[in-house]
């Protein structure tokens, strides 16, 4: 828990604004409680021996000021400059680093900034960095475009990591031509006078082409590849040797009716679902999830690599599994008509969707078939064709059910974010030709409501036998955050109370729920949140309004779920003991730092290629028109996103429209000083492609009616009267 605290006090003291508070006033500002005081306080403790945070006068909490040497991370900029995002943050926040001061510094490296004032402004002091030493190098490996040039070979690097071009010798030597996608090894860096120097040490194929795409973003966020021998080698004896008449211990509910629902291209499924009637008539839901703690053994060379990988990637048209295949879509996967090992978890409900007992349990189970999403959608909307007469059925009992369950927990509190999602369409040679909504049907809600109630659960066994476990956090948002929505969803034309709980969130959703804002006002409640990660302290889950939570639902492709089936299995074994053991002896606080690392690594790399395959596409439509919304503002211009493809686009300051534009922060909108017309976020707006740079990731767009008109000029000596200007206007049409 200290270091959660550590944390969340930083974030508040480095919000924007953040007005300096007693310490008491910090802690009910975090939502910390009367029981956790003595923990929140002794964490604070630390950091302010540390110098982290400051004590000033009236006994009022901040950061250290600004001092005059910063060490800290860069972040550069396609315009030259860059930012230093202090290692120990202070009061001022990131430091602006002009072009001429950057010493070439490239965006992750560590420098060290000479920090100078630039005098008040706005009543604050403003300060400006100059890099006087690079003290490590973030990498030395970039992917990008190989480019002739009259005076020699250059490399363009993709993204935005590193903008410089990086000059190339010996081309031929690995067989590379203008245009490919490549892998340089920065020899020298660039210096005032001359430009990165390096040597191309991989050629991935043809810049543009979706092979040349996947390799280029594995490199780009140093995805894991393929598997070694020796996990493989152990793979293929976990699966040679699964004996599915080897079930001391388990029990056997191969004849029960079992179905599992995934995507259409889904090859690891790893939860299927039951729900039967009890004797007394309440519902009974059985999740049974794979039982991957059977084949992967802990510390075994295959566990070793899945912890390092931390999950798997889905990218579009690719998968980079936890697990060898040989499990993760075989022995593994529960496939329909195939004995499979799982954890059953079982939760009997009454009428009200309450829970009124669970139980935990090793079985053999027979999916009795697999459905898709789409398939059963169409069985809920009466096609009873595309499924055997038992599996219908079931999926009907499954709607019934999760609708109580669902209405319970919205009662109760959990929140839905409506942030359509966008399905690409690619053709055979993976190239995106066109996107469309990503289904949304009700059976998604079906199975999200399931796995929440098998995760619940387990997460509240393991609390009630005070076992150490990896768990799914959520903090709630502190008050400022709060505040801050409240100022933004009313300029939306919506009010929120000064310090909103769920329910006032879940009433302020439900309004804009179909209309024209409805994007906007979800974002910012999306943003105002923090993001979910894995660690062992028991915060609970804000958004699912849940007191105990963890992933226990997906082991194939989460390693904290892994590890969770783990403790579970002590549990059915009677041995809580060692498990407690267990949990003493792993560092849990630093396994759940790094795989919420691979897991925010995954979402990028996902959002990157879809940015990248995108973006091919749409430099083919040049000046086609999109329909949008705004979805971000910044002094240089205004961000709109794609209400069809998802993707964001610029529009600079200039191509709004004949006016002075000034970016309002305090108000949260960007407004012409001459016709007061403003921009805010959640607006829709029409706009037309301008142009598409596909390595930098820059899509510039205009709107299709300039939001300002050039001011009429009116004419020397001109009448000022009524009929004077219907006569003007009169000689004109003539």
């Amino acid at each position: 828990m200290p270091e959660i605290y550590k944390k969340r006090i930083v974030q508040l003291l480095k919000h924007s604004d953040y007005t300096p508070l007693k310490l008491a006033q910090l802690a009910k500002t975090l939502g910390v409680s009367s029981e956790d005081y003595q923990e929140f306080k002794a964490a604070f403790e630390e950091m302010r021996r540390a110098g982290h945070v400051v004590i000033g006068e009236r006994n009022l909490v901040s950061l250290p000021a600004m001092s005059g040497r910063v060490i800290g991370t860069f972040r550069a900029n396609a315009r030259g400059f860059g930012f230093v995002t202090p290692l120990e943050p202070n009061a001022h926040g990131d430091l602006f680093v002009p072009p001429s001061a950057t010493a070439e510094a490239m965006t992750g490296d560590i420098v060290a900034v000479r920090v100078r004032k630039e005098g008040k402004r706005g009543g604050q002091m403003r300060y400006r960095g100059e890099v006087v030493e690079i003290l490590e190098r973030s990498q030395n490996r970039f992917v990008g475009m190989l480019k002739k040039r009259s005076d020699g070979w250059i490399v363009l690097p993709d993204g935005t990591g590193f903008v410089e071009p990086i000059s190339v010798d010996d081309v031929g030597a690995k067989g590379a031509k203008e245009k490919d996608k490549v892998v340089v090894e920065i020899l020298s860096y660039p210096t005032e006078q001359f430009l990165a120097r390096g040597v191309i040490v991989e050629v991935l194929g043809k810049a543009g082409r979706y092979d040349s795409e996947i390799k280029s973003i594995i490199h780009q966020f140093h995805l894991p590849s393929e598997f070694d021998e020796q996990c493989n080698e152990q793979a293929r004896g976990a699966a040679t040797g699964f004996d599915p008449e080897d079930i001391e211990g388990r029990e056997d509910i191969t004849e029960k009716v079992i179905v599992t629902i995934d995507p259409p291209d889904a090859k690891d499924f790893d939860d299927a679902i039951s729900v039967e009637r009890d004797e007394e008539g309440n519902w009974v839901l059985g999740i049974h999830i794979a039982d991957v703690s059977n084949f992967v053994k802990v510390d075994s060379a295959l566990d070793v690599e899945a912890k390092e990988r931390g999950n798997s990637v889905y990218l579009p048209g690719k998968v980079i599994p936890m697990l060898p295949e040989v499990l993760s879509n075989g022995v593994c996967s529960l496939q329909p008509e195939q004995k499979r090992f799982v954890k059953s978890v079982y939760l009997t409900y009454d009428e009200e969707g309450n829970v009124l007992s669970r139980r935990f349990a090793n079985s053999l189970i027979k999916s009795t078939e697999r459905l898709t999403y789409q398939q059963a959608d169409r069985i809920l909307k009466g096609h009873t064709k595309v499924a055997k007469h038992e599996s219908v059925e079931l999926v009907r009992n499954m709607e019934r059910l999760s609708r109580v369950i669902e209405r319970r927990r919205v009662e109760n509190g959990m929140l839905h974010l409506d942030l359509p999602e966008t399905e690409l369409i690619m053709n055979e040679a993976g190239q995106v030709v066109d996107a469309e909504p990503a289904d949304d049907s009700y059976p998604h809600t079906i199975i999200e409501m399931f796995m929440v109630e098998a995760n619940d659960a387990v997460a509240a066994l393991l609390d009630r036998l005070n076992i150490g476990f990896m768990r799914r956090i959520h903090p709630e948002p502190d008050a400022l955050s709060m505040k801050n929505l409240t100022k933004l969803v009313r300029a939306f034309g919506y009010n929120l109370p000064r310090n909103p709980d769920r329910r006032a969130i879940q009433d302020l959703l439900a309004a804009v729920k179909g209309t024209d804002c409805s994007f906007g006002v979800n974002l910012a409640v999306l943003r105002s949140f923090e993001k979910a990660e894995y660690a062992p302290v028991n915060v609970g889950h804000f958004a699912l309004a849940s007191v105990h939570y963890c992933h226990f639902t997906s082991p194939i492709r989460r390693y904290a779920d892994l590890l969770v089936h783990r403790v579970l299995e002590y549990y059915l074994q009677n041995r809580v003991d060692l498990a407690k053991n267990s949990a003493v002896e792993m560092d849990l606080t630093e396994i759940g730092k790094h795989i919420s690392f691979t897991e925010q690594r995954a979402e990028d790399a996902e959002e990157e290629l879809k940015t990248v395959l995108m973006l091919q596409m749409l430099s083919k439509r040049i000046n086609e028109e999109l329909d949008s919304v705004v979805s971000g503002l910044a002094g240089f211009g205004v961000f709109v996103q794609s209400r069809k493809f998802g993707i964001e686009g610029l529009i600079q300051m200039g191509d709004l429209g004949p006016d002075e534009w000034k970016y309002n922060q305090r108000a949260g909108c960007i407004v012409g000083e001459r016709t007061g017309r403003s921009i805010r976020l959640g607006q829709g707006l029409k706009v037309r492609i301008v142009s598409v740079n596909v390595a930098a990731r820059q899509l510039n767009v205009s709107p299709v009616e300039p939001l300002a008109k050039k001011p009429v000029r009116k004419r020397k000596g001109a009448k000022k009267s009524g009929k004077g200007r219907v006569q003007r206007r009169t000689r004109r049409k003539r």
